[in-house]
């Protein structure tokens, strides 16, 4: 520090003393006076930070404090993690990663450096300089906040707090909760004060899973504190391993930043799904709109339609939001009204699903729905607040027998506790369905493929923009309209007829299973065929036995019941037997085996009766089940 950010009275003071003392003398003197006048942040631990001798320690080891926690590893600091999950912890020691794009040779790298452990008890606080809080916020079942886990986080560190920390919390949530659920309680139970004895900052996460864009180095870290003291230390911290940080006047706007991050994309998502039905009843096609709107190179944003939101985020942090101002007297009617239309769009991809059946001659009781992807976003395996969860038990209550296929999740648990796996994406399982349901836009899925076996395709992501085939009808787009989605239109004319003989026959080969009793098939009007201009009629099949060359003329559709056992049609929860014994083409168990798919207890995909991580995971679980994990 240098002099010149003394006082007046302090230079003259100053100045009498280095003509009284021997310079060694002076320089004590000084040293002594600035401790006192700036404390621990401005003095030892600014040097612990440049020297890399501070510990943190990270509550917390899911999608945002696993990554943090090695991004702080990298960086040379000591790092024990806390998670309240067993079972992670023990996978972490071992150096099995658990999160997408965590590899498990940067952990094992970082286990033998000892610059990252892994633990349950919140005694290794002790010893760290820094405690940064990752824990989940979800909504109660009224939906309201929910704290719980940042209040246990809090009072299971107290007591080892040692003087000078800083506590950070990263978990995101309303306005004030930093000051109401970290600064007092540890005020009130240590007798301490924030920017003297100890230091309290908020720090909102930002990740995106899956990105290969953005990570926790750089993306810009906002950052606001209890006091000057408190950011100040914040910002040294953030700022020795992170290439941008922002620091803002105070915890409480740090913590409505982020609630308005996610509530803008919220409220703009609900603005394209709610004009989604609309554009299909006036027979125009959403996403020709938006992709000509987003070429004004000023004032728009593009947002797409989906079949809802999902994720930890965009679901839940306008609801805090809306809740905090809701305390203060403040009615926040806009965000209420896109939080009710966005829930509302997995029963609108379920109604177009249901029209799209009776259209071709099917009823949704007793129908074969396939569900390409159940995580809430491409690329990814998190099952939290996904739209496709509710648009499962929205099928499985009107009676359609439902599986699905996603190569990031292998299992995931219903609401009846069983535990339902994925199926392998083949072209039988698309030949099986009378419908296939795009909900998550996985890369790996080969959408060509799909569109060559299966009879009909909704796609709820527009996934298969650019595929052949006219038996696919997209969520924003009319049914009937198929402009700019037949990749060489012209070309294809005199090969149309040719191709959709060699589909029909694929159909036909997949359609021999001992499963099938009858089949049936509605051949295009030849005219239409040659064409292609306008789109062929739906094929529809019966997925029971073909008998030689009977095509029952009525068009109806009559599953077999002889020898099958059917699946419970009466409430939302899966009978995963009767899926199995309708299932053509493989000798399975209770629970069917996918590719990549686990034990049926899902003990190495992070399932486990905890019940924190239950609720975490609304009793929903993918490769990364969490404990502490948010996102």
């Amino acid at each position: 520090m240098s002099e010149n950010s003394l006082n007046p009275e302090e230079k003259r003071q100053d100045e009498k003393e280095k003509q009284a003392q021997t310079p060694g003398e002076h320089r004590g003197r000084k040293q002594q006076r600035l401790k006192q006048l700036y404390p621990k942040p401005q003095q030892t631990t600014l040097q612990c930070i440049h020297d890399r001798s501070l510990k943190a320690v990270v509550i917390g080891l899911g999608y945002v404090g696993l990554p943090m926690a090695v991004e702080m590893a990298q960086s040379g600091y000591q790092v024990h993690g806390i998670d309240i999950d067993a079972g992670k912890v023990a996978k972490l020691r071992a150096g099995h990663s658990y999160i997408i794009g965590i590899e498990d040779e940067m952990l094992q790298t970082l286990l033998e450096a000892n610059l990252l452990t892994a633990g349950t008890d919140y005694a290794a606080v002790a010893g760290a300089d820094v405690i940064v809080i990752c824990v989940p916020t979800p909504l109660t079942d009224k939906h309201q906040p929910d704290i719980s886990y940042i209040s246990s986080a809090v009072g299971g560190m107290t007591p080892y707090l040692q003087q000078g920390s800083l506590v950070i919390l990263e978990s995101t949530t309303y306005p004030g909760t930093t000051e109401e659920h970290v600064k007092q309680p540890i005020e009130a139970a240590r007798g301490w004060t924030a920017g003297e004895h100890f230091y309290v900052c908020y720090s909102p996460e930002r990740v995106d899973p899956g990105s290969v864009h953005y990570g926790v180095k750089n993306t810009p870290k906002i950052i606001g504190g209890s006091t000057p003291a408190c950011l100040s230390y914040g910002t040294q911290f953030y700022g020795s391993f992170l290439n941008e940080v922002v620091p803002v006047s105070s915890t409480t706007v740090a913590e409505t930043a982020k609630l308005f991050e996610n509530t803008f994309r919220s409220v703009n998502i609900a603005l394209v799904n709610e004009l989604t039905p609309a554009c299909e009843q006036m027979g125009v096609d959403i996403w020709e709109v938006l992709q000509a709107a987003a070429t004004k190179p000023f004032g728009y944003m593009p947002f797409y339609p989906g079949p809802g939101i999902g994720g930890h985020c965009i679901p839940i942090d306008p609801i805090y939001l809306s809740w905090a101002a809701n305390r203060q007297g403040s009615e926040l009617r806009f965000i209420e009204l896109a939080d009710a239309t966005n829930r509302q769009m997995p029963e609108h991809v379920v109604q177009r699903a249901t029209a799209l059946l009776e259209q071709r001659g099917h009823s949704i009781r007793g129908a074969r729905v396939v569900l390409a992807g159940m995580a809430y976003k491409k690329d990814i395996d998190d099952l939290r607040e996904s739209p496709a969860l509710d648009v499962f038990r929205l099928l499985s209550a009107a009676g359609a027998d439902v599986v699905f296929t996603d190569p990031m999740v292998p299992v995931f648990r219903q609401d009846d506790g069983s535990m339902l796996q994925s199926r392998q994406a083949t072209p039988e399982l698309w030949t099986w369905a009378d419908l296939v349901i795009i909900t998550t836009d996985h890369s790996s899925f080969d959408y060509q493929e799909m569109a060559d076996h299966a009879p009909l395709i909704f796609d709820t992501r527009n996934a298969t923009a650019g595929c052949r085939g006219n038996n696919i009808v997209v969520l924003g787009q009319p049914e009937r309209h198929d402009h700019g989605r037949t990749l060489g239109l012209e070309q294809e004319k005199g090969q149309g007829a040719e191709r959709e003989k060699g589909v029909q026959s694929e159909y036909l080969k997949h359609a021999g299973h001992e499963e099938h009793e009858k089949y049936e098939e509605v051949v295009e009007d030849a005219e239409l065929a040659e064409t292609e201009h306008v789109e062929h009629e739906e094929q529809g099949m019966e997925k029971e036995e073909f008998q030689d060359t009977e095509h029952e003329a009525s068009g109806s559709k009559g599953h077999s019941n002889s020898g099958q056992t059917t699946r419970e049609k009466d409430s939302a929860g899966a009978d995963v037997k009767g899926q199995n014994e309708r299932y053509p083409g493989t000798k399975r168990e209770s629970v069917p085996s996918g590719e990549g798919a686990e034990k049926e207890n899902g003990e190495s995909h992070g399932i486990q009766d905890d019940a924190w991580a239950d609720q975490d995971m609304k009793n929903v679980h993918g490769k990364t089940g969490d404990g502490y994990g948010e996102s």
